[in-house]
């Protein structure tokens, strides 16, 4: 399993993944679920990954060879806009399941993989997308602050309550953290390191990228306080009235 979010703020982006991916309770492993595509001054491209890692790394892997390549159609790199963007990946995706339906099929499997994508081009606004295993895609609106993929239930109640479009970066980075504290402690499908990076609106460069690995001071720090205040708010809640 795995857990990815992307905050779209007034001030810039947000996106965080953690690390863990497993086979069955023996085979678990840690792999980034964070991929960039930056050039300087053009555009800034966040993609976070939730699936089955072979069909995650195999969308990625196409992606990256036709930008590098510079092929005729659209890539990552000559895409216009971010819309272009959202279809580029989309057909990264969909060629790979053709490629690949047949032969997991065979094995009683599905393609399954799926995107969060983030970030801006030159002369247009910043945008978020959530990216489907099947190809098609919604992009976050007035009233949709941030997307999530992967196990989401646990995390979501911390966005919905402080998160909105107005939110600074720094809080809106520190309540994904707690975001991701709390999905840890409920399910251990969920794992370090936490990536997690801030794009400033229009920079069009990363100045803000980290990675949290297991025994992270700050992160231990923020999930004690974190603890250490929802029980001090609990102690001051009234008692129920039994009449």
């Amino acid at each position: 399993m795995t857990y990815c979010v992307g905050v779209l703020l007034e001030d810039g982006i947000v996106m965080g993944s953690d690390s863990r991916t497993n086979a069955g309770l023996d085979d678990v492993a840690s792999f980034c679920k964070m991929t960039v595509f930056e050039r300087p001054g053009d555009r800034v491209l966040v993609l976070l990954s939730s699936g089955t890692l072979a069909g995650t790394q195999a969308v990625i892997s196409l992606l990256t060879q036709a930008a590098l390549a510079g092929d005729a159609p659209p890539s990552l790199y000559s895409a216009r806009t971010m819309f272009e963007v959202a279809c580029v990946v989309s057909d990264a995706m969909r060629a790979t399941e053709r490629r690949d339906k047949e032969h997991l099929e065979r094995s009683s499997l599905a393609f399954n993989a799926s995107f969060i994508l983030g970030g801006q081009i030159s002369g247009e606004p910043m945008r978020l997308f959530r990216i489907y295993a099947e190809g098609n895609f919604i992009e976050a609106g007035p009233d949709t602050t941030f997307f999530q993929t992967g196990e989401t239930k646990y995390g979501k109640p911390i966005l919905d309550r402080v998160i909105d479009r107005s939110t600074s970066l720094d809080d809106a980075a520190k309540c994904m953290l707690v975001s991701f504290d709390s999905t840890m402690r409920s399910n251990l499908s969920v794992a370090m390191p936490i990536d997690l990076l801030c794009y400033e609106r229009d920079a069009l460069v990363i100045r803000k990228r980290l990675r949290f690995e297991p025994g992270n001071p700050y992160f231990g720090a923020l999930s004690k306080k974190w603890s250490e205040g929802v029980r001090a708010a609990f102690k001051e809640l009234p008692d129920p009235l039994w009449t």
